[in-house]
């Protein structure tokens, strides 16, 4: 695996998404270390072009992370219940970020499985943004964390991951759900931990 440098997340997150794909996330904490592979991923910018991002209308103290250093940790809560990851891209004041959507569990598989369920199939383990939070343990109140700071570390992998398949975000509304404007979820073609597409209701199309 290939240690990376805060260069590598000074890019836009269009640049960064596909090429964090194999990479091998770990996150510690108190019960232990998960190592994800990640599977699945999910672009977004905030330079006002992107109607499905959170900084679409200019920075709020929700995700002042975003405009910030490139490598952070930008977590949000979803639905409620939910606790989703994302890692910040662009330099310091350009807002986007990538969303961490599904990946494998290559090591602490048993420290996993007892945070989502012991029936839980190996490859449902962190099969969606909210499973992978769980699984591996990231927390709300770790947005600003420095990925290259503990409790994480992030390697690159170092040889191919084989095909890699875009295609419209999910769950998206409005008119950042656009499938033909916004096919910036990136994924490993054939990788069973890939979550299932699902379009939002309310999502629109720009023609």
């Amino acid at each position: 695996m290939t240690r990376l440098d805060r260069s590598f997340f000074e890019r836009t997150s269009l640049q960064v998404a596909p090429e964090l794909l194999g990479a091998r996330l770990t996150h510690v904490t108190e019960e232990g270390s998960v190592t994800l592979r990640i599977t699945e991923v999910e672009a977004y910018l905030g330079d006002g072009t992107d109607p499905g991002s959170h900084a679409f209308r200019g920075r709020t103290k929700r995700n002042a992370v975003m405009f910030g250093e490139p490598g952070r940790v930008y977590t949000y809560f979803t639905y409620g219940m939910h606790t989703c990851a994302n890692l910040v891209c662009s330099p310091v004041g350009e807002a986007s970020a990538v969303l961490l959507r599904a990946g494998e569990i290559v090591d602490g598989i048993d420290l996993a499985r007892t945070r989502r369920g012991e029936r839980v199939p190996d490859r449902d383990l962190a099969r969606g943004p909210a499973r992978l939070t769980v699984a591996t343990g990231i927390i709300l109140g770790e947005n600003g964390s420095d990925v290259f700071a503990a409790p994480f570390a992030l390697r690159l992998a170092d040889e191919s991951v084989g095909v890699i398949a875009t295609g419209p975000r999910t769950g998206v509304s409005g008119l950042g759900g656009d499938a033909a404007a916004f096919p910036w979820r990136y994924w490993i073609e054939g990788d069973a931990t890939v979550s299932p597409y699902k379009r939002h209701p309310r999502a629109v199309s720009a023609l």
